[in-house]
């Protein structure tokens, strides 16, 4: 698979130069899937930004999404008639757009969409995520049919929890990779 049809998918305020998706970024080459809005997301936007990058792309892409971006590849899957466009998908950390605390901060991203994924995914939680509990995470990915990965107490899985180039998200993007 070419570098530039695995896409980066950032949450919200997007990945800074730390964050283990902008180092995937500039160490392997992958694209970033770059969004009008960081501070106000609206969904109807994100996902046509989505769609466009993908029809783009010359071959099926691998998403790898993190935070408000696992909310942004369900939501995008649940409307779009491209989905056999994307190939698998990573979720790291999916934000919880529904707790009452974040519904005033990102009002278009509820209801979550929780309709199974037409592709392969695997989602990665941590068990002290302070956007998503472990235990709404474990429930996203039921409903989404993804794979879980307990990575333990490993806060957002972001910058913050010390991660560096995280290998080990590397592997198990690697086995997406080669579905």
């Amino acid at each position: 698979m070419k570098p530039e049809n695995v896409l980066i998918l950032p949450g919200w305020q997007n990945s800074g130069p730390e964050h283990w998706q902008s180092r995937w970024e500039r160490t392997h080459g992958y694209r970033r899937v770059d969004q009008h809005d960081w501070m106000r997301p609206k969904r109807g936007d994100w996902i046509a930004r989505l769609e466009e990058v993908l029809l783009d792309c010359d071959e099926p892409a691998v998403l790898v999404a993190h935070s408000l971006g696992c909310l942004h590849t369900a939501a995008w899957a649940s409307h779009s008639q491209n989905t056999a466009r994307v190939k698998a998908a990573l979720l790291v950390a999916p934000g919880d757009a529904e707790r009452e605390d974040m519904r005033p901060l990102l009002p278009s991203w509820s209801p979550i969409a929780l309709q199974r994924l037409p592709f392969p995914s695997v989602l990665v939680g941590s068990r002290n995520d302070p956007y998503c509990s472990f235990a709404r995470a474990h429930t996203l990915a039921t409903a989404w049919g993804s794979r879980f990965v307990d990575l333990g107490d490993a806060g957002h899985i972001n910058a913050e929890s010390g991660l560096g180039d995280w290998p080990m998200g590397h592997a198990v993007l690697a086995e997406l990779l080669n579905l």
